[in-house]
């Protein structure tokens, strides 16, 4: 089979496509025949060195994958041959609270990821797709979805009313802004292009900020929201765009910390988060029990993924290349043909 590897962390020339023998299967595993995978901002912090110290080359990059069970090992019971299935981002990962083992079980980075022609993953690693999503569709959901409903379902417990204040219109910011949607919350959303700003209006954003046009965005969201702030930030931009969320976001509000974007190491005033009682969450992904949840809701309102450019799987590269750009809106997809 064909595989992309890391061979270091040179960056994005350090990926090359190699000859590997097909996996084999052990008990409790299942071999998948991967269509589509997609890309995410932490898959180039990977290929950079910039994703820690766990991180072990050559790697098979990419967390996100969706494809067909082709076998399965002895003892399987999760999935058949001919299901369609997605990886979950951590393999260990099930349900409760991560732990310092589940990390270490993050597929392309601690271990082997998606950007295959086949996979070998344990049963419990893997979710059903929705019905109604293609395979280009059901790979955008492993990270950024889950990610998204983590910290606005499953910790922010969301609700009809609620404001959401959005950073950006990647994978993260997208879902977020379907999933806010869907639970009647009213969204205001920031980006540097008018025309992504168009589009997020067209999915749903009720407000929308041209960051480069207004630098002080916190101020006009907080006139936005009538000198209130708003209840939940998905904050995706790190120490850049940190003390601003903490000022847009209203008393007892929830900022939910889930990417570096704008930068990390700056000093942050803890002063906001005290006098204001904010609840600081930081949200890495999730578990299997909150990817299956949320496939729940997507296949009950058949909600689509936001996918900007489907690349071959011979342009992976390009791909990464595309997502460094930051010009994508929504999700970029390798499908594997």
């Amino acid at each position: 089979m064909k595989a992309y590897q890391l061979q270091s962390n040179g960056g994005i020339d350090a990926l090359s496509l190699i000859d590997r023998p097909e996996p084999q299967l052990n008990s409790g595993q299942v071999l998948i025949r991967v269509r589509a995978t997609s890309l995410n901002y932490r898959d180039l912090l990977v290929a950079e060195g910039a994703y820690g110290s766990g991180v072990k080359y050559p790697l098979i990059p990419l967390s996100d994958g969706a494809g067909e069970v082709v076998a399965v090992g002895e003892g399987v019971t999760r999935v058949k041959v001919g299901d369609r299935v997605a990886s979950i981002f951590f393999q260990d990962w099930i349900a409760g609270s991560l732990t310092r083992e589940s990390m270490k079980s993050d597929l392309g980075g601690g271990i082997d990821g998606m950007l295959a022609e086949y996979v070998v993953l344990h049963q419990d690693g893997l979710v059903i797709l929705p019905d109604h999503l293609s395979y280009v569709q059901g790979a955008t959901l492993p990270c950024a979805a889950v990610t998204a409903w983590h910290a606005l379902v499953s910790k922010g417990n969301i609700t009809e009313g609620n404001s959401v204040l959005l950073l950006g219109t990647g994978g993260v910011s997208t879902f977020a802004l379907l999933f806010a949607k869907l639970y009647g919350a009213r969204v205001i959303l920031t980006s540097s292009s008018d025309e992504k700003l168009a589009r997020a209006k067209n999915l749903g954003a009720d407000e929308t900020i041209n960051y480069k046009l207004t630098p002080d965005w916190e101020k006009k969201v907080y006139e936005l929201t009538n000198r209130t702030g708003v209840d939940h930030v998905v904050e995706v931009g790190g120490t850049g765009t940190l003390p601003q969320s903490l000022q847009a976001v209203r008393v007892g509000g929830r900022v939910s910390l889930i990417g570096v974007l704008s930068g990390r190491g700056n000093v942050i005033d803890p002063m906001p988060i005290l006098f204001k009682s904010v609840t600081l969450q930081g949200i890495y992904v999730g578990s299997r029990k909150m990817f299956e949840a949320m496939n729940h809701a997507i296949q009950e309102y058949k909600l689509q993924p936001v996918i900007d450019r489907v690349f071959p799987f011979s342009e992976a590269k390009a791909a990464y290349h595309y997502l460094k750009s930051g010009a994508h809106f929504g999700k970029i997809v390798i499908e594997i043909d």
